[in-house]
């Protein structure tokens, strides 16, 4: 059973956790989206109207699956004053975790598919 010192403990550490997850989310996501479209647009044979299509549903897409994942970690805590630190600092590290491998996997599919989109905006203006 909760003591009332470790239920205000654990309620601030689902604070702490949320803020500096949620937080990060919004800010990795604007610098993805603002730094990844030229990137795009290189990759889909220039057509800056796909890349910004495609920028924006991938910004979606981030937000949907980070926070999804955000809140699932929110389950089964008990955090009293000495394990604040630690608890939080290793489910917003696992977070960070997952949100980088979530980019390396986004810019890997992004190379491989992004040629294969440009060839065939190439063969579409060439009236293939």
């Amino acid at each position: 059973m909760l003591e009332l010192g470790d239920f205000v403990m654990t309620h601030f550490a689902y604070g702490l956790y949320l803020a500096i997850s949620i937080g990060m989310t919004i800010w990795v996501a604007r610098a993805l989206s603002s730094n990844g479209e030229i990137f795009l647009i290189r990759c889909f044979g220039q057509d800056s109207e796909l890349a910004a299509s495609t920028n924006r549903l991938l910004v979606i897409g981030f937000y949907l699956v980070n926070l999804g994942f955000i809140s699932y970690r929110l389950n089964d805590w008990h955090v009293d004053t000495v394990s604040l630190i630690p608890e939080v600092g290793s489910r917003v590290g696992i977070s960070l975790l997952v949100l980088g491998l979530m980019h390396f996997f986004n810019m890997v599919m992004i190379a491989r598919f992004g040629r294969a989109v440009k060839d065939w905006v190439r063969d579409q203006e060439a009236g293939v």
